[in-house]
């Protein structure tokens, strides 16, 4: 059977990224996040898939193509990573910023419901929109993310966040992130060649360094017990206020999320579900087929 131009165009369209940007503001000014969108440009059915603290929209690649079949897939780069531009007050990077330039952003992709894959950070952005009223977010799936943070795996990220980072190669800067990322799980050297290396960008001296902002660090390092406490309620909360399906996921070897929250996520929630992934700490990687496909069923209801 020969496939019509329209037909070819589609599958084109299906298969490779295209690079968007949505101007967002803050109380200090206007900027700039940056996006990806696979899929046909067209679909109402969306998906909206939102990385870790120093990762990227890239991170989701193969999510995405994988899942463009059903949906528009839209991965933002959160503001101050990646592609995006950066604040100019570092105080600003926080939750509730995130949030807004979420709602500025699907308010562009001019739909009325979205779906939302979140790893880490991404998935406590999703956290606290989905419980918002009349919150966009449809159904939710939290990678290894959920209320209540384990305060080791504070302390470990809190020893690289924002630390000066030079590399003499691109490939010095890989292997950091990948040993950063250690516990992502055993990738191979192409898959963290593939997601690492939107991380990077090479200076004008011929060093490379993070993309990021190293000023994230800022409100992280003055965060106070009393505003994780005031913060981790607010997320209850919302988790509790959330009316859609949620998926738990959690890396079973996770310094992060506890099976003990994820059991009381499971009570607390409305539609609260979990599974947990061998083999991987924080956060799984979303990269091979068995993992691409517990998101698959949640979101469409079949596994490839």
């Amino acid at each position: 059977m020969t496939s019509t131009p329209a037909a070819s165009s589609t599958a084109a369209l299906s298969s490779v990224p295209r690079q968007r940007y949505v101007q967002c503001a803050s109380a200090s000014g206007l900027h700039r996040v940056a996006y990806t969108e696979w899929g046909d440009p067209a679909n109402p059915r969306v998906l909206v898939c939102v990385h870790g603290l120093t990762r990227s929209g890239r991170d989701f690649d193969r999510v995405a193509a994988a899942l463009s079949d059903v949906y528009r897939v839209v991965c933002p780069d959160v503001v101050g990573r990646g592609l995006s531009d950066w604040l100019g007050n570092p105080n600003q990077y926080v939750v509730p910023q995130y949030v807004a330039d979420m709602v500025t952003l699907i308010a562009r992709l001019d739909v009325e419901s979205v779906d939302w894959f979140g790893t880490s950070m991404g998935g406590m952005i999703g956290l606290g929109l989905a419980g918002l009223p009349n919150s966009p977010i449809r159904k939710l799936l939290l990678n290894d993310i959920g209320p209540h943070i384990e305060p080791a795996s504070l302390e470990r990220i809190g020893e690289y966040l924002g630390k000066p980072a030079r590399f003499t190669t691109k490939q010095e800067g890989i292997d950091h992130a990948a040993a950063l990322a250690e516990s992502f799980g055993p990738l191979t050297p192409q898959e963290w060649s593939e997601i690492n290396t939107p991380l990077l960008r090479e200076r004008e001296d011929g060093a490379w360094e993070f993309r990021y902002d190293p000023r994230v660090a800022v409100p992280f390092a003055a965060t106070t017990p009393e505003m994780s406490a005031a913060g981790e309620a607010a997320l209850w909360v919302s988790l509790a206020a959330t009316p859609g399906p949620v998926l738990v996921v959690r890396g079973a070897e996770s310094d992060l999320l506890s099976r003990e929250t994820v059991a009381q996520m499971v009570e607390r929630g409305r539609a609260v579900s979990s599974v947990e992934i061998e083999g991987v700490g924080h956060a799984p990687a979303f990269l091979d087929s068995t993992q691409i496909d517990i998101a698959r069923r949640f979101f469409v209801g079949d596994a490839s």
